[in-house]
């Protein structure tokens, strides 16, 4: 008697453009594969959208502002639908759903959780972030330093969260961005659980520091994040990539927790 595997669903979120997210997001998932089997869905190019079979949902990051109207908008927020509907019902098994930054912003502005709007200037870095009260609790974040490290990468935040739709929905603010003092602006939220099956986070927990390294060290895209950002902001980067206390943490914690936690809610079957 063997347990039949769960299914996984991977929305690809990029829109078309190169990216190592997506396959930092697969190797994590392929760690599974004893009890997971997955596929992949080009949500934004190909009109991709999974049905509402799968166990769990991965939704990427990608470029863009996230309030953009595409076709694929109103079927991939149908499902999301679709899912936490599914999640309110006593009889049915619930759905896992994770939204990475691009997802995170589209599932924020959709459930009317605050503002999301463009930065000032595109964050981007291994940066710190501060977990809330909340955010110490939960188990996605269970064994990471406070404040802890992970990829910012992004163009636009949420900001401003209107309370009182947090409190019906059920939702609680998991971490912030980093303090800084020098400036007068308020802090992205950087983390939500919106239930105990749906949670998100506007930075990358997907990010392979052993790939990012070898990524930027090469000579074109070491220079265009200096040409973007600066060589300081290179090298700090480049210095935080591999300590053991920073990106490879949130790696091996954040998403791995959310599948394991997953797994052990649904019950799956057996097979003879």
């Amino acid at each position: 008697m063997t347990k039949a595997k769960l299914k996984l669903a991977i929305l690809d979120m990029n829109d078309g453009e190169p990216n190592q997210g997506l396959r930092c997001i697969r190797e994590i998932v392929e760690t599974f594969n004893e009890d997971v089997v997955f596929n992949i869905f080009d949500v934004r190019v190909k009109g991709e959208i999974p049905d509402a079979s799968y166990d769990i949902y991965i939704s990427s990051g990608g470029p863009g502002s996230p309030l953009e109207e595409g076709k694929w908008r109103k079927p991939y927020l149908d499902l999301m639908q679709e899912l936490w509907d599914i999640n309110q019902s006593e009889t049915t098994q619930r759905k896992h759903v994770f939204f990475i930054c691009y997802s995170f912003q589209v599932i924020c502005d959709y459930f009317e959780l605050g503002e999301i709007k463009p930065r000032r200037s595109t964050s981007f870095g291994i940066l710190k972030v501060h977990q809330t009260k909340k955010g110490h609790k939960d188990l996605i974040f269970k064994g990471l330093n406070d404040p802890f490290y992970a990829v910012d990468s992004r163009d636009w935040q949420l900001v401003q969260p209107k309370l009182t739709v947090f409190k019906s929905h059920g939702a609680t603010i998991l971490s912030l961005e980093k303090i800084r003092t020098h400036v007068e602006l308020e802090r992205a939220i950087m983390a939500v659980r919106f239930s105990d099956e749906f949670v998100g986070t506007q930075f990358h927990p997907e990010a392979d520091p052993v790939s990012m390294e070898a990524f930027f060290k090469l000579e074109e895209n070491k220079k265009v994040v200096i040409e973007s950002f600066g060589e300081q902001k290179y090298n700090q980067m480049m210095d935080r990539v591999d300590d053991a206390d920073k990106l490879i943490m949130t790696y091996n914690t954040v998403l791995p927790k959310f599948i394991t936690n997953a797994m052990k809610m649904i019950k799956q079957p057996v097979m003879s």
